[in-house]
């Protein structure tokens, strides 16, 4: 028996060390682009030689498809597992121009149009280097400032998002520069263990529509160091579209750490929060000149329970809106005296939102704090949060606790109660 578990010890440590062995060999893989036809000249489109250098890549077990310097024009090219896209300093994966080259498709359970990077179902796939993936945008968002409805998830008058990663695991992109997305720009949905560090995210303030990041209904998801400069939300957390059937996912254990957000409408969960959202952690952010701070958004059409969210050593300067948790999206404050309507699937119940080390200066208004009065928020915690703006707060259906909680307006009341309103100060 002792030499039978001897022998099975050994195996083991021979298929342990077999294992690491092959891994280390499949990361060692190296498939330069250009060796499988690319020119990066910027005129003629890769797309079939990229395709084919990831494809052999992955055909070996995986490894590191590179790009050089250069401007690899291109359509849409699919990641798969055990790849790493890695784009050197000087290289630019360039989006084409040609929107017939972005094929219709149903994605995120809606019509869509694929991205021009993406991996489905795949493991271990990275995007890595100092270089740049350009999505052209310019001509898409023309078309879509035509249609009020285009930037609606379902919407008939799609547009390609830029990187999706859609039921992945073991993500990670670090390093490169992302920018000009016809839509969304980076977008991890349901999808886990997702690592996004040391990237900027850039597109024209007047880009519609341009999210730096949306997590869509993923899990255990880390933004670092992220510098966002873009049209739309620079981080926004969702998990379910408008008048969604379910079921959705939720958004879960999602940390943002020392990020710096220059425009772009803030830090966001929600508003298509469908799935729900919590254990949400955001450290050490600076927003300058958003148009929103911190905003918490949804309505009765698209929500769900949003709890256990965590906002802390937060600076704010020229920020339009400094703080906003509402569920009467796009709307901040209802339209009337607010009614009670039946509680549904899609009611958001907004609760244990915390907000700690929070300054604001030379904001516009400093937001509010308003429930629906069949779902009022709760457990609201303000601590050591410091608001300076031209108008004030207001908090109606909401429970809140201040702890040091000031805000300073220099038009109007600093506060403003409305019906169900609880403020306790400290």
């Amino acid at each position: 028996m002792t030499r039978m578990k001897t022998w099975t010890r050994n195996l083991l440590a021979i298929l342990t060390v077999a294992a690491a062995a092959s891994t280390a060999l499949f990361a060692a893989n190296t498939c330069d682009a250009r060796n499988y036809g690319a020119k990066g000249d910027g005129i003629t489109k890769d797309t079939a030689a990229l395709q084919l250098a990831i494809d052999a890549c992955a055909s070996k077990g995986g490894g590191t498809v590179t790009l050089s310097a250069g401007t690899y024009l291109s359509a849409p090219i699919v990641l798969k597992s055990n790849i790493t896209l890695h784009l050197d300093k000087g290289a630019t994966l360039l989006g084409s121009a040609d929107h017939a080259d972005y094929p219709a498709k149903t994605e995120f359970r809606a019509p869509g149009r694929q991205s021009l990077v993406s991996a489905n179902h795949a493991d271990n796939v990275a995007i890595t280097g100092e270089g740049v993936i350009d999505g052209n945008g310019e001509s898409w968002w023309k078309e879509a400032r035509a249609y009020k409805d285009a930037g609606i998830l379902g919407s008939e008058h799609t547009r390609p998002r830029l990187v999706v990663f859609d039921h992945c695991q073991h993500v990670r992109v670090e390093g490169i520069t992302i920018q000009n997305s016809p839509m969304w720009q980076l977008v991890p949905y349901y999808s886990d263990d997702v690592v996004i560090r040391n990237i900027r995210v850039l597109a024209p303030a007047h880009s519609p529509n341009t999210d730096a990041i949306d997590p869509f209904s993923s899990s255990h998801v880390t933004i670092n160091h992220v510098y966002a400069d873009v049209g739309d939300d620079d981080i926004a957390i969702k998990s379910g579209a408008i008048n969604s059937p379910g079921p959705d996912k939720p958004s879960r254990d999602i940390t943002i750490t020392d990020c710096h957000f220059m425009h772009g409408h803030g830090l966001s969960v929600g508003s298509e929060i469908a799935g729900g959202a919590r254990n949400i952690t955001a450290e050490r952010i600076t927003f300058e000149d958003t148009d929103n701070g911190i905003r918490v958004k949804a309505n009765r059409d698209r929500g769900n329970d949003v709890s256990h969210l965590v906002f802390r050593d937060i600076q704010m300067k020229d920020v339009k809106h400094a703080l906003i948790i509402s569920e009467y999206y796009p709307r901040i404050l209802p339209a009337e005296d607010a009614k009670a309507a039946p509680v549904t699937r899609l009611t958001p119940h907004f609760h244990d939102i915390m907000l700690e080390n929070v300054t604001a200066t030379d904001s516009v208004d400093a937001g509010a704090i308003v429930g629906l009065p069949e779902a009022p928020v709760r457990k609201v915690v303000l601590r050591n949060v410091n608001i300076s703006a031209r108008k004030g707060m207001t908090i109606g259906y909401a429970d809140v606790a201040g702890h040091n909680f000031t805000v300073r307006a220099t038009e109007g009341e600093s506060m403003l109660k409305t019906a169900g309103a609880s403020l306790t100060l400290h």
